[in-house]
């Protein structure tokens, strides 16, 4: 007999996965967090920050899903066992969300919309000259599914883009840099910084006071990949001493960011909790049920997460 799917995540409507999930599949049985029933029933699981201990009851879980397209919890889950594959939903509109928020974010600061805001609270008349696109230097670090899909809206409109990441890509429009040894020579022609890294060995802290001020004075960031990616006590200094001089800050290394943190309180810093990108049931219901089957048929599975590199 067939298993279960087991539904588990704070953030997501468990009625919209549903509904998109049976439009589908309908002899599929969704159960959703906490109401497990029979957890040795469950088969597969589509998951965000599922309860500490949840993954571990089920005894014949042969599938993850991740909501998310960063898997780095699911793979420091020391309850979940490595021979469980863990599988990411592809590109199930997320790359839609996040093309569209860092393009707010980097048109906000290419238009200085910061300083407009605080005139406007000031009731001051501040003109300044519109300038065209190519006159800023954005850089993507990360050129992923969703990094390069960025990279790419932004070249589109108009922006000189470069981009940072493990292995070249050949993305029309943007300029590629590969490795460690080119990124102070990246960093150096980049204006308005786009940090989409996933979160791994080799990236977890990467961006430091010693990367922060490899960019040009003044320079802005948009952190929208993983928050544990970028030390916040150098970037805090860093903002302090006008090395970077605003920041769009959707993703943190604690969640939600306590309100005692000093970024609240800063003089061009945005923000966002956690929602520059995010799959849309309707497109990723797709990829959920083609895993499910595939996984019964025993075919090999879409989207498979490397653990050894983290993505």
């Amino acid at each position: 007999m067939a298993g279960a799917l087991l539904f588990s995540s704070p953030e997501d409507d468990p009625l919209a996965w549903s509904l998109a999930l049976l439009a589908l599949m309908p002899e599929l049985e969704i159960r959703v967090s906490p109401d497990l029933g029979d957890p040795a029933e469950i088969e597969a699981a589509l998951v965000w920050k599922a309860p500490a201990g949840e993954l571990s009851r089920l005894s014949r879980l042969r599938l993850v899903i991740s909501l998310a397209a960063g898997v780095d919890r699911l793979l420091e889950e020391r309850a979940l066992s490595p021979s469980i594959p863990i599988v990411r939903l592809g590109e199930a509109g997320m790359t839609e969300t996040m093309n569209l928020y860092v393009l707010h974010a980097v048109l906000r600061h290419h238009s200085e919309i910061p300083a407009f805001e605080r005139a406007t609270r000031e009731r001051r008349w501040d003109y300044r000259f519109p300038r065209r696109a190519r006159e800023s230097r954005v850089g993507v670090m990360g050129l992923g599914l969703l990094g390069g899909g960025a990279a790419r809206c932004l070249a589109e409109q108009g922006f000189d883009v470069a981009g940072w990441s493990r292995s070249p890509k050949r993305i029309p429009g943007v300029s590629s840099f590969t490795g460690r040894d080119s990124l102070a020579s990246f960093l150096a022609r980049t204006d308005i910084l786009v940090n989409l890294l996933p979160l791994t060995a080799a990236t977890r802290g990467l961006l430091d006071r010693d990367l922060l001020y490899l960019l040009p004075r003044g320079a802005r960031l948009v952190s929208c990949g993983r928050g544990e990616t970028v030390v916040e006590a150098d970037l805090l200094r860093a903002l302090e001493e006008g090395q970077i001089a605003g920041a769009t800050l959707d993703v943190f290394a604690e969640e939600p960011l306590p309100a005692e943190h000093p970024f609240w309180a800063m003089e061009g810093v945005l923000i966002t909790p956690h929602c520059a990108s995010a799959a849309i049931p309707e497109i990723a219901a797709k990829s959920v049920v083609e895993n499910i089957r595939r996984l019964r048929a025993g075919k090999p599975l879409l989207h498979r997460v490397d653990r050894r590199r983290g993505y």
